[in-house]
Order: C-alpha cells, then sequence, then structure tokens
C-alpha cells in the first residue's frame, strides 16, 4: 500500500466524508477497516513521515531488537485510496465540522475520528528534559533515546539504577518496569547484579492492577533484589549532580537518590491541540478526548469517534487495546453513516506483555473489569513463559505490519 502525501494548495478543498486526526496504529487500522467496506473519500491528517512500530522499544533498550527494525515509511501504510494530508492539526471545531492544519488551511468534514495518540511532558518534571539523553538519563519512550539504554546498561558495572514511572496514564503501563527486569536479568548474567542496587519507583498502591499478574510480578522483583517503591514518583533530576528526587505520597516525604543510571518515564497527556478544543472530556485533567466507554462515540458529538492513546477510556492505554477498538469504531461509523445507532461494543480489552527476562514473559490480558480476557485459553499466561517472549519478539510485529495495520485483524 502506497499513498502519497497532499499537501499542496487546495488539497483540504470540499467537504471530506471521514476525516482521521493521526497516522499511528488507531487511525491507519481504522482507515484501512472503512476502506475494505467500500469507503471512499477519507482523508487522513499525520505530519510525520516514519510509523513507528512501538512495543518494540522496550526490546530496543534492552538489546535485544534494533531501531531499524521498528520503523516503516508512512506512505507505505496508508492505505491505498486514502488520502493523506501530511500537516499538524491544530485546532478541531465540532460545531462547524472543521479541523484546523499547519499552514492555515482548514479541513472541513462529515465524520471525525480522532486519534492524534498523547505527548510525552518531559518538562513536567523539573530537570528532565535537560537531562534525557544526556548525564545518564535514558528512556525508551522515545526513539532517539531507546538505544542508549542498552548502552547505558551493558556499560553499568556497578553503582544506583533508578527506573520511574509517572502517575499520568501512559503507552502501555508495564514498560516502565520491563526494562528494569530485562536489566537486571543481563546484570545476573553478567555476575554484577548483587553489585547493583535497583530502584523501581511506581505511583500505584501495586506493582500491577490485576492480582493475579501482580503477585508473579512482585515474585520477579524480590528474586532480582529490586527495591519497590510504590505510592512513589519522580519529581525532579539534577543531571548535573546525577540525582533524582523521589517523593513517597505514602509518608509525604521526599528522597534525593544519586543515581548511575536513570531510566526515566515523562508525564503524558493529550496534545496541546486537543486539551482546548470542545472534544477534551471535562472529567479528564489530562485533556484526553471524551468517549463513550463501549460505542468509543463522542458524549456531545455524535459524527465524533474517538480511540487509542487520546481517548479518555477506564482502560490501558496499549496497540492491542487499539487492535480491539478499530473494528468497533469502523463498524460504528458505518452505522452513523447509515442512520442507524452504533451497535458494535468494545468491553475495554487491552493486553500487557510484560517481559520479565531476557526470555521470558507475562502475557496480561484484561477487561474494563480486570477481568483476565486470555486469547489462548489453554495457555497458562499467570506464569513466565519462553514461548510468550518468543510471540512478542517474533510472532506480534508481523501480526501487527500485515494485519493489524491492513484490517485484516
Amino acid at each position: 500500500m502506497v499513498a502519497s502525501p497532499q499537501a499542496g494548495p487546495g488539497s483540504t478543498a470540499g467537504r471530506h466524508r471521514v476525516a482521521i486526526v493521526g497516522g499511528g496504529s488507531a487511525g491507519i487500522s481504522v482507515a484501512a477497516r472503512l476502506r475494505r467496506a467500500g469507503v471512499t473519500d477519507i482523508t487522513l491528517v499525520e505530519p510525520s513521515d516514519t510509523h513507528w512500530y512501538q512495543p518494540l522499544w522496550t526490546l530496543v533498550g534492552g538489546g535485544q531488537a534494533s531501531l531499524r527494525g521498528t520503523r516503516r515509511p508512512e506512505a507505505s501504510v496508508v492505505p491505498d485510496g486514502v488520502r493523506w494530508i501530511r500537516r499538524h492539526a491544530l485546532a478541531v471545531d465540532p460545531d462547524a465540522r472543521t479541523v484546523t492544519l499547519s499552514g492555515g488551511e482548514e479541513l472541513t468534514y462529515e465524520h471525525l475520528v480522532m486519534a492524534p495518540g498523547l505527548q510525552l511532558d518531559w518538562d513536567a518534571v523539573p530537570g528532565l528534559a535537560e537531562a534525557v539523553g544526556h548525564d545518564r538519563v535514558t528512556s525508551n519512550y522515545a526513539p532517539e533515546y531507546a538505544p542508549r539504554t542498552w548502552d547505558l546498561i551493558k556499560g553499568m558495572r556497578s553503582g544506583t539504577a533508578v527506573f520511574t514511572h509517572p502517575a499520568t496514564p501512559l503507552k502501555c503501563g508495564g514498560a516502565p518496569q520491563k526494562i528494569a527486569y530485562l536489566a537486571a536479568d543481563h546484570w545476573r548474567r553478567q555476575k554484577v547484579l548483587d553489585r547493583i542496587r535497583i530502584i523501581l519507583v511506581i505511583p500505584d498502591p501495586v506493582l500491577f492492577k490485576v492480582p493475579e499478574w501482580a503477585r508473579t510480578l512482585e515474585q520477579v522483583a524480590a528474586r532480582y533484589g529490586i527495591e519497590v517503591r510504590l505510592r512513589s514518583e519522580m519529581t525532579a533530576v539534577d543531571g548535573d549532580r546525577r540525582e533524582v528526587v523521589v517523593a513517597d505520597h505514602a509518608s509525604g516525604t521526599k528522597e534525593t537518590v544519586r543515581y548511575d543510571l536513570l531510566h526515566a518515564v515523562p508525564p503524558q497527556s493529550a496534545p496541546d491541540w486537543v486539551k482546548s478544543s470542545p472534544l477534551a472530556d471535562p472529567a479528564s485533567p489530562l485533556g484526553f478526548v471524551a468517549a463513550d466507554k463501549h460505542t468509543l462515540r463522542h458524549p456531545q458529538y455524535g459524527n465524533v469517534f474517538a480511540l487509542g492513546d487520546v481517548a479518555n477510556l477506564p482502560t490501558s492505554k496499549t496497540g492491542a487495546a487499539v487492535r480491539k477498538q478499530a473494528p468497533v469504531v469502523a463498524a460504528n461509523v458505518l452505522d452513523v453513516m447509515n442512520g442507524r445507532q452504533p451497535a458494535r461494543r468494545y468491553d475495554g480489552y487491552t493486553s500487557c506483555p510484560l517481559v520479565t527476562a531476557r526470555d521470558r514473559m507475562l502475557l496480561a490480558e484484561f477487561d474494563y473489569d480486570l477481568k483476565p480476557s486470555p486469547t489462548f485459553p489453554l495457555v497458562d499466561t499467570f506464569k513466565e513463559r519462553r514461548d510468550m517472549w518468543v510471540f512478542k519478539r517474533y510472532v506480534l510485529p508481523p501480526v501487527y505490519w500485515h494485519g493489524m495495520l491492513t484490517g485484516r485483524l
């Protein structure tokens, strides 16, 4: 599938039947499903010319995958027949049914799918923006830093390593702790684990919200001797002094920890232009888009749907959630187009592949009620398994590129 960007004068002229804001996994998956259903006049707004398979960035940071293998040209994943406008969305007016684009043009739509993802708020933690990428500070949440994570891990022989998790919703809630386990297992194999102090900073009262997997993760952390700081978060970084401030919300105290490696995950929120739009959920202090948790339709604007990281849904923000949300959005957009009420429902399914060692993984799958929802009922995914690690590393990427993004899965 190859598409050409439409960014010249007049490229947004006229009313577009379906406008999709965001060309990541959510936007591309919905576009592909609508095209397969015969919908024409679909316009995709996406400024980047690169499409990333982000779930592998943890393994890039752990030295188990190359960054090159996680990216493809955006033009190669845009479905045939979809108009791609390579510009930034700057504002949306759902009453006028317009999206304002960089360059000053306005796109007019009949139906809108919001899938712009979220933004990484590096500046929300004092000192983090200045330190990341330097001063032994890294983060797998940005492709430019993920390879550096592995450089720091393999070069460390002693000292203190700190791994943080923000108190905001974030992409793949398990990723901040997965890299800690990968690093610890590497240091164990190198016979230096006993020389390294590992601190894992978690804002929640438990390691994982679903008890069945939380119990196993507690055993994993204990196996590596990891100090788990629950109800805590990083509140400041001093890169020059190599110090991080960790606030303990349970006791109300703060501790300054000197680090030799800091894997910092920044707070995250909806893009600023989404926060200030009428589509933002008033109940979301971070500006995520309001959406019915089952139909994914906006509660006020019936021709607007939201999915993926930008949607204010009570479930984890993962690619697996998008895989289940995309067919719901596509089917319900078709229903609205044809004058029907949306009939497809999303049950909150999400999945978190929790890598616990360099060859082991837990596959946590659950719904809105935190009830386990296994894809493979005969496989015990409450235990660390090598076959699940193989599944994540070698099976899921081609499924993503050739199944999910093409609307087949």
